[in-house]
């Protein structure tokens, strides 16, 4: 019997990796020898990196950049052979680098995952897979295309350094100056929302109150943003707003698109593809997944879904070991998920729940292979 285990983490308390580790000793204890096998993933987000190198037994490679506010922090990205690299932007420009009392995103910039990605060019990748959540930015991406070779320029021809409060200023965009080596790469970026570049549903509107923004500050912003849309749509023909995940991380995707010409996926079909997750399903007998809170937000583009969705696509059924449930948790079922498990096994506080994460996990884990076990004498 093979055992497939491939779980998000559980935010703050277990990783990917350590939910791996809980399961198999749970199936061995439950059902004796039998096969497993376990891969950590993630939907695009935090720990998306980490997560795709340790399946793909790639490497780190560190490299100093510029932050949000342009100091200078080290940040890593994942080698994966044959010119392959990943990385999220949340390690050059998230918002939990930058103090709550400094976040205003007029301030704030993309360069530093721009450097990033240059620095994994120059290594050799040539294949650039991006999870764009999680920013401190509401840049239009130019921050992250003038480390690329893009310039942005005023009215009066100056370059423009390409932070937020510069959006309002673009009056002609030059990629003259974008290296053939970055030309030649191919970008994918893990992307799970459709917002536009602008508009009540654009990268402003949606995302910048939570980066810093004022109703002032983002009344400005979007105005940039139009203006920057507007200089776009003059100069390369085609409208940012036309295109679903351009408003994605600050705009970050419209520069992407646009000016790098990437493929927008999927966060968690991105991760499971390149892990080779389809051929790992291979003789399996049961899938086990799980996350920290199941709801309604877990049937778009998280990893329940993703597992759930391919194991429903080759006929093997498929359970969750989940934190806790919230409201609408039962949409999962129509992905492939057959039953749910929480971790949780008597009434308690949050903050108990969280210092015992691990005996809890094991514990389910166990009583979740003994119902298995059970099902399997049915007759």
């Amino acid at each position: 019997m093979k055992l497939i285990f491939a779980s998000d983490s559980f935010k703050g308390t277990l990783s990917s990796e350590k939910t791996v580790e809980l399961l198999t000793k749970a199936a061995h204890e439950v059902f004796g020898p039998c096969s497993t096998c376990g891969v950590p993933v993630a939907d695009g987000g935090e720990g998306t990196t980490d997560a795709v190198v340790l399946a793909r037994g790639g490497k780190k490679a560190y490299a100093n950049v510029h932050g949000p506010l342009m100091e200078e922090v080290q940040a890593y990205y994942g080698v994966l052979g044959s010119g392959e690299a990943v990385l999220e932007m949340a390690q050059a420009s998230g918002l939990p680098m930058v103090p709550e009392e400094k976040r205003n995103p007029l301030h704030t910039t993309t360069y530093g995952t721009g450097e990033l990605v240059l620095g994994a060019i120059h290594a050799g990748c040539s294949e650039i897979s991006i999870a764009i959540g999680g920013s401190a930015t509401n840049d239009g991406g130019m921050g992250f295309a003038s480390a690329l070779g893009v310039r942005f320029l005023d009215a009066d021809g100056h370059v423009l350094e390409g932070k937020g409060s510069d959006l309002e200023k673009v009056a002609q965009i030059d990629v003259n100056g974008i290296p053939e080596e970055v030309r030649n790469a191919h970008f994918t970026v893990m992307c799970d929302v459709t917002n536009p570049l602008c508009g009540k549903d654009g990268a402003t509107y949606t995302f910048g109150k939570q980066k810093g923004g004022t109703p002032e500050i983002l009344d400005r912003l979007e105005a940039g943003m139009c203006s920057y849309r507007d200089v776009i749509i003059r100069e390369f023909g085609i409208n940012p707003d036309d295109i679903p995940g351009t408003g994605a991380a600050g705009g970050l995707g419209a520069a992407l698109k646009i000016f790098f010409h990437a493929e927008m996926k999927s966060g968690i079909e991105t991760v499971l593809d390149m892990i080779g997750f389809d051929e790992l399903l291979s003789g399996a007998a049961l899938v086990v997944t799980g996350e920290g809170r199941t709801d309604w937000q877990s049937c778009f583009g998280k990893v329940m879904q993703g597992v759930g969705d391919r194991a429903k696509k080759h006929d093997i059924p498929a359970v969750a070991l989940c934190g806790g449930l919230g409201k609408g948790y039962e949409g999962i079922y129509e992905h492939g998920i057959d039953s749910i498990m929480t971790t949780v096994d008597t009434p308690m506080a949050l903050q108990e729940a969280l210092e015992r994460a691990e005996e809890l996990y094991y514990k389910g884990a166990v009583r979740m292979f003994r119902m298995v076990r059970a099902g399997m004498r049915m007759k």
